[in-house]
């Protein structure tokens, strides 16, 4: 499990991507799987935890961050061998490692920062697999092996049908988030404001927060533990999520239905997903909207709010559906026996015809061979290579194809720097793998 060391995971405060880390970290141990821990030091786990930054960036001005993120990647994939699975959540950096090990990598995409991050998440696209954490949230240019929402831990979260009158804004103060947004609903309404989370935008909170501030109607309680976070959550009237951008998921909405506290959210990302509008909150579309809904909280049932989160957002949910996740991988992976050059996978198998898909390793090559029983249409997915018949060299880039007729004299070679990977369709009286004579070999099987 490889967590980010922005933060320990779990976090003492804010830390998101940390948090769902340790949560889904621990739940696996319970169910008694083996799961080492690739963290900040000062992290804690029932699994194994294995540290080489000391402790979370964001807590230390003076470690490069760059240093300590090759460094904590590094140590992972140069384990590779240890584990059946890598689950990353560090974002796109470690895929750029994943083609130089057999070890299966699978990502669950939190969030991009910016759309110029894609060109690498595209480039590992057929060679990786990945999770997104709301169906609304998938990028169209990737393809997923499923969604898996976030869960909580929800009886941590406590229960409260008789709330206080004070509106909430919890979440890093950020304009995305829409801090500012949420201050003009608590002012066009007569509502007090409670304000708690990260400044990750210092400038954002010099001018459009802090002016608002007053101790008494406008509240900043600074970045909060999350002992103080979910007493706050659970005294709420409500919350409010004025969102200016497609949140992915939206942690703090389903921490706060888990405390009973109605939600009043911006209708964009995930929000649909997560509020079940005029049941659990309400999905607006402006301030003025926001401030109507504000008059209308008192008729949501809090018991509902909680209910919903136990039905749909448990930390047992969560680990089951990757759990299943990972047995897809596994499955999807499975080889007769390790190959030198890389692996396959066989997608469908009938009498009379097999569909593989191969995947050969940055500059290795299959072995030079013949088939007695069967031929082949090769299809390339990804990557580029060279394919020797009889004494032809053919250079095959991505949507190229090859056929290799009955007893041919055959080869492909990966000429890339990534995974060279091609759908092979085989047809013939017999289609086992020692249907093979192998002519010449670099790995001495000839």
């Amino acid at each position: 499990m490889l967590s980010p060391i922005a933060w320990s995971t779990p976090p003492k405060k804010y830390g998101p991507w940390e948090y769902m880390v340790s949560l889904l970290t621990e739940g696996l141990v319970k169910r008694g799987i083996d799961v080492t821990l690739f963290a900040t030091a000062d992290s804690h786990t029932a699994g194994k935890l294995h540290a080489v930054c000391p402790r979370p960036y964001e807590e230390d001005k003076d470690m490069i961050r760059k240093v300590y993120e090759g460094l904590h990647i590094s140590e992972v994939f140069e384990r590779a061998n240890e584990f059946d699975i890598i689950h990353n959540h560090f974002d796109y950096l470690p895929l750029t490692y994943s083609g130089l090990v057999d070890t299966p990598v699978v990502t669950t995409i939190h969030g991009f920062s910016s759309r110029k991050i894609l060109p690498i998440y595209k480039k590992y696209n057929n060679s990786t697999f990945y999770v997104s954490i709301s169906d609304a949230y998938r990028c169209n240019e990737l393809d997923y092996i499923a969604t898996v929402r976030h869960g909580i831990d929800i009886e941590t979260f406590p229960f409260n049908d008789r709330p206080e009158d004070y509106l909430l804004f919890i979440s890093r103060i950020h304009r995305d988030k829409g801090a500012k947004e949420a201050i003009k609903v608590a002012k066009k309404t007569g509502r007090k404001l409670r304000m708690a989370g990260f400044i990750a935008d210092p400038e954002y909170f010099k001018n459009e927060v802090e002016p608002h501030i007053d101790n008494d109607q406008i509240v900043y309680e600074g970045h909060v533990t999350q002992e103080r976070k979910k007493e706050l959550l659970s005294n709420a009237h409500a919350l409010l999520h004025m969102i200016n951008y497609e949140e992915a998921f939206g942690l703090g909405v389903v921490e706060a239905l888990a405390c009973g506290t109605p939600v009043i959210a911006i209708n964009r990302g995930a929000m649909p997903e997560l509020i079940m509008d005029g049941e659990t909150g309400f999905l607006v579309n402006n301030i003025d909207e926001a401030a109507e809904a504000v008059e209308k909280v008192n008729f949501i049932s809090r018991r509902r709010c909680r209910e919903s989160v136990e039905k749909r957002f448990s930390v047992d949910r969560m680990v089951e559906d990757y759990i299943r996740v990972y047995e897809t991988i596994l499955e999807k992976r499975k080889r007769e026996e390790k190959r030198p050059w890389g692996f396959y996978e066989i997608l469908a198998q009938k009498p009379g015809y097999k569909v593989k898909r191969i995947t050969v390793l940055p500059q290795e090559q299959i072995s030079l061979q013949r088939h007695a029983h069967r031929n082949e249409h090769w299809y390339v997915v990804s990557g580029e290579g060279l394919v020797t018949k009889n004494s032809e060299h053919l250079r095959v880039l991505v949507g190229g194809t090859v056929d290799i007729p009955l007893n041919e004299v055959h080869r492909i070679k990966n000429t890339g720097i990534q995974n060279l990977v091609f759908i092979e369709v085989s047809q013939g009286d017999y289609l086992g793998e020692d249907d093979i004579e192998r002519l010449e070999d670099k790995y001495g099987r000839a």
